[in-house]
């Protein structure tokens, strides 16, 4: 039989490795208590990870090591310290006030009836209930050990239900620039889960080279990384993987299979619309079952629809876009306007619609629509919309018309971004101060979209030449823009302008004016 745990006195305690382990926090007014526990866990290993202890030595303490710890897996927990209750009031805390579920407690206690047992399981979430007395060397292995377990699977479950909001999330916001990322974050979260492992490190490859079967490993990038390789975002894979690693990555990208090597996966997927791509998992377990093995192929092949699903959106959106760019560039040369404004203006409105604080979607949307702006300028004669001289009131007249003919050609329709623009075409002349056009409407009866389009199509023409004047200095236009602060432009949005305008700059460099043959 085991001797009891506190019967002598503790020896020497050697500390584990702080890499990979298990935190228990051990709560105890006495310090032979602490450094026992130690020594009586000290070969401790679960899952190839060992424990780590932090001490706390009164019910205050705890609270602050609970806090400075959330990830902390099991509290060894002294019932009577300062005062008869002080263990108890710490579990309450844990639970109702730092709103950490995982960690499992373990209350310990000299004076078993100090606080009866049937009482304080009624009365407190805890894990287990256990007197000093009868904790020995093999029954504190024990407790530990199902606590450990009971901890790991929580996280596991925690780590599902985290994917599978994600991956719901991506399938609903699927038109956010961002929806691919969130998706495969969450695949990879589903995928750790199955496995058992919470905590390794996984990261997620995608091809963007050749669409060739006979390419090396060395041709994929880093899409999005978790743990050690959340940094390497973008790095071809040949950088941050061994060689090892490449050797299997090479292995699952010829055989377009799931290769199984040490403790670590390749999960091969490919893609209609963004060629061939690669999951990495490290830190699986050594052995993995026949079913876990069949569960992680179903899995894959799964993510793969999903995938593809996510891939054609994309696609479909990106055709949209394009589209839009060409009949709206149409449309520029017919005003003899040789260039990128489009596609400037497009980007300009996205920059200052995130500087605005817009949610993405709204700022995706500005973007996407913004091109079609000046669509009603289809219906404005040669004569006049090509006129090198300032225009006569009749023909300015004219001109103005443009806003309104543009409202009617993308009205009512059924596409978010064509209704989108149409509110642009209408209201992106209005003013501030309600001195614009068509219907003069005032400060925020302006739809935020044509308050931001307004700003963007003015500078980016104030920038370029056109054909009834030369280009500004920039010194030049950010004093007009200021200028017109609460008069034509809304007063935050300058103030957006202002802060972001060397990453409108680039923007204007980045798409320069075409030269005309």
């Amino acid at each position: 039989m085991d001797d009891f745990l506190f019967s002598d006195e503790p020896n020497d305690v050697v500390e584990p490795d702080s890499n990979g382990v298990w935190k228990v926090i051990v709560v105890d007014d006495e310090p032979e208590v602490h450094a026992v526990t130690k020594l009586a866990l000290s070969d401790f290993e679960f899952q190839k990870k060992r424990l780590e202890f932090i001490s706390a030595y009164s019910g205050e303490e705890a609270r602050k090591v609970i806090q400075a710890h959330p990830d902390a897996a099991i509290v060894l927990l002294d019932v009577v310290m300062e005062t008869d209750d002080a263990g108890l009031q710490v579990a309450k805390f844990i639970r109702e006030t730092a709103k950490n579920n995982h960690i499992r407690i373990i209350l310990r206690t000299g004076q078993p009836g100090q606080a009866p047992e049937r009482q304080v399981i009624v009365n407190y979430d805890i894990n287990d209930y256990k007197s000093k007395t009868e904790l020995t060397a093999q029954k504190l292995f024990t407790v530990v050990m199902s606590s450990l377990r009971s901890y790991r699977d929580i996280l596991a479950i925690e780590q599902s239900r985290q994917g599978l909001e994600k991956i719901i999330c991506a399938s609903r916001d699927i038109f956010s620039s961002h929806s691919l990322e969130h998706f495969i974050k969450g695949v990879v979260q589903q995928l750790t889960s199955l496995l058992g492992t919470v905590d390794e490190a996984i990261y997620a490859t995608s091809l963007v080279a050749s669409n060739d079967a006979n390419h090396n490993a060395e041709q994929l990038v880093v899409f999005t990384g978790r743990g050690e390789f959340e940094s390497c975002e973008g790095k071809p894979i040949s950088e941050v993987l061994t060689q090892d690693q490449l050797q299997a990555c090479s292995t699952a990208l010829q055989e377009k299979s799931i290769v199984y090597k040490d403790n670590y996966l390749f999960a091969y997927c490919t893609s209609e619309f963004n060629h061939s791509s690669m999951l990495f998992v490290s830190g699986i377990p050594d052995f993995l079952t026949d079913t876990q093995k069949h569960l992680i192929e179903i899995f894959s092949q799964n993510v793969q629809l999903a995938y593809e699903n996510v891939q054609l959106q994309a696609e479909v959106e990106d055709t949209q876009q394009e589209l839009v760019y060409r009949l709206s560039e149409a449309l520029e040369q017919r005003s003899t306007e040789t260039g990128n404004h489009v596609k400037r203006v497009a980007h300009i409105c996205y920059a200052l619609a995130e500087g605005y604080g817009l949610p993405r979607r709204d700022a995706e949307l500005v973007r996407m629509a913004s091109p079609l702006h000046d669509v009603g300028k289809v219906g404005i004669p040669d004569a006049i919309l090509n006129k090198p001289d300032k225009l006569e009131e009749q023909e300015w007249q004219v001109m103005q018309t443009h806003a309104e003919k543009g409202y009617e050609i993308l009205k009512d329709s059924r596409r978010e971004i064509v209704n989108a623009g149409a509110i642009i075409a209408k209201d992106h002349h209005e003013k501030w101060d309600g001195s614009g056009y068509p219907a003069g409407k005032q400060g925020e009866s302006i739809h935020i979209y044509g308050r931001i389009v307004a700003l963007a199509d003015v500078y980016d023409a104030l920038r370029h030449r056109r054909c009834y004047k030369p280009a500004w200095e920039l010194e030049q236009v950010v004093a007009e823009i200021n200028s017109q602060k609460g008069k034509h432009f809304d007063p935050k949005l300058v103030d957006v302008f202002n802060s972001i305008i060397d990453d409108l700059e680039a923007i204007l460099v980045k798409y320069p004016d075409k030269q005309s043959s």
